[in-house]
């Protein structure tokens, strides 16, 4: 009798605190006909949602267990909030990501399925907890693939006709319209759309679709303490901000098929006529393993991206570190920009790079609307070890890359760190040693300043510094500490005005090589 006593009184409490809990704002899914043994639920938790946002907001609590879910609409003053042990799984059947949203995808505005966690001119809204994500992306990957490179001829699904119906005057560049031509779009996993002030925050997501945490057209977001894993698999980004204001991330440990971290502002004539800035980011505190690039500006640079900050983050194994990338077309201004404190190893393809010819194949064009815009961007303060290439700068002759300096950077890589057609460039204090190739090459680059450059591995009959129709340039303060055999080599009829001063190159057999088709008294000492 005591223990039935004992055990009606526990279960009092129990039920006491389960139900003081909702009154309290934290609702209890598994408490509202939410199913924890990975049954659909779809229509329970969306149930939940609107019945809480009505009553002015509230955490909507996940307890440990196995839950599946359709696409999450949230709503204004709602925390989704997944308890450690908690698995939240997205379905594999597209129906549950009808009906058709409004979203951005890959810069472009369109209708297209339901993102599997979405928010549409919302505020105040997180995604909190040490739970799981599972967006099981690989059903999506699939049908993508199994569309865009098919066996035979196939025809249009039901959600092609669909999309070609909800899109009848979306705009695109002919180069794109192979992409578009698909008419099939993977969802990324969360898109805030035109939301303020959310916070995601502590979770593990893994499997995403397509991007996995994809910010719209939003302001005041906080993103921190993220676990982002993503098989290798098609585009599957890890953190993408794209026109949004007010970015803060931080913490998060990303290793996905694409790009870590990528900041974008919209694609060609779509994003132009958007006309909304990516502004105001902070990334900081992070590691990239297995990706495209670790932090990535670009390309969708349409509406520009200014006032970012990255520092104190590691990227290990990346094909890329900094990559900051454009093309004639795009358009956008990409400016003040400081990157500062990276660590980088094992880096398959460019430690540090800012592109102009992502679209390889552009031909010159007068300067519009079309032209992207590099300028005001500052690295310092990196270290990387097993580099393949140690850095690349490629501007476009109509619009050269303008004020830009790398400052406090040790490398070791295979090949050196070569700048292409750039005015007002700076390089402080940096050191490279490569396997083959010069350390350094200039070439079309106008007011370039060199001071302290070096490398702790000369190669035979190699130039450390190798300069190809420069003008304007600064070259000081330069002591090559071990014996080499070249240290300046200086070419190219449009070469002029480069000055020498104060260079101790007594270590050197040959301290300077003037190319015979350099102009008379083009080197001043």
């Amino acid at each position: 009798m005591l223990t039935r006593i004992l055990f009606v009184f526990m279960f009092c409490i129990a039920s006491h605190i389960s139900y003081a809990m909702d009154l309290e704002g934290w609702i209890d899914v598994t408490r509202h006909g939410v199913s924890q043994k990975g049954e659909i639920s779809t229509k329970q938790i969306q149930k939940i949602i609107d019945d809480t946002s009505a009553q002015g907001g509230g955490t909507i609590y996940f307890p440990a267990g196995e839950y599946l879910t359709g696409a999450i609409h949230l709503k204004s003053n709602i925390n989704l909030h997944l308890d450690a042990g908690a698995l939240l799984k997205f379905s594999t059947d597209l129906e549950e990501y009808l009906p058709f949203v409004k979203m951005r995808w890959e810069g472009t505005v369109m209708q297209n399925f339901s993102p599997l966690i979405y928010a549409y001119q919302a505020e105040n809204i997180s995604i909190t907890g040490r739970g799981k994500i599972d967006g099981q992306g690989k059903a999506w990957w699939e049908e993508m693939y199994r569309i865009r490179y098919p066996k035979e001829e196939l025809p249009l699904n039901k959600y092609q006709i669909l999309w070609d119906e909800l899109n009848p005057d979306l705009k695109t560049e002919p180069y794109y319209q192979g992409t578009i031509g698909m008419k099939f779009f993977r969802p990324p996993l969360i898109q805030v759309f035109e939301c303020k002030n959310i916070k995601i925050e502590g979770l593990t997501i893994v499997n995403s679709p397509f991007w996995t945490v994809n910010p719209a057209f939003s302001e005041d977001i906080k993103i921190s303490g993220l676990t982002i894993i993503n098989p290798p698999s098609p585009n599957t980004d890890g953190i993408n901000p794209t026109s949004c204001k007010n970015v803060h991330i931080s913490d998060c440990h990303i290793s996905v098929g694409d790009d870590c971290i990528t900041i974008k502002s919209g694609r060609d004539i779509d994003g132009r006529k958007y006309a909304t800035a990516t502004e105001n980011v902070t990334i900081t505190n992070c590691t990239m393993l297995s990706g495209h690039g670790g932090v990535v500006i670009g390309s969708e640079v349409s509406g520009d991206i200014r006032k970012v900050t990255i520092s104190n983050c590691i990227f290990d194994g990346t094909d890329r570190g900094i990559r900051i990338k454009s093309a004639r077309g795009r358009g956008g201004i990409v400016e003040e920009i400081r990157v500062s404190n990276i660590v980088m190893n094992n880096i398959q393809k460019e430690a540090i790079v800012l592109d102009l010819f992502y679209d390889k194949e552009s031909k010159k064009e007068p300067i519009s609307e079309r032209t992207p815009i590099f300028r005001n961007i500052h690295i310092a303060n990196v270290t990387g070890t097993d580099v393949n290439v140690a850095g690349s700068v490629h501007g476009i002759s109509e619009m050269p890359i303008d004020n830009i300096s790398f400052s406090n950077i040790n490398m070791e890589a295979k090949n050196g760190f070569s700048v292409h057609t750039a005015k007002n460039v700076e390089f402080h204090d940096v050191q490279i040693s490569t396997t083959t190739g010069s350390s350094f090459i200039f070439e079309d680059v106008e007011n370039l300043i060199v001071d302290n450059v070096k490398t702790r591995d000369p190669l035979q009959n190699t130039a450390v510094v190798k300069l190809k129709n420069v003008s304007n340039a600064l070259l000081h303060n330069n002591f090559q500490m071990i014996a080499s055999d070249l240290f300046f080599q200086i070419e190219g009829e449009r070469s002029s005005k480069i000055f020498m001063k104060n260079n101790t190159l007594t270590n050197v057999r040959k301290p300077i090589e003037e190319a015979k088709d350099l102009k008379r008294k083009t080197v001043r000492q």
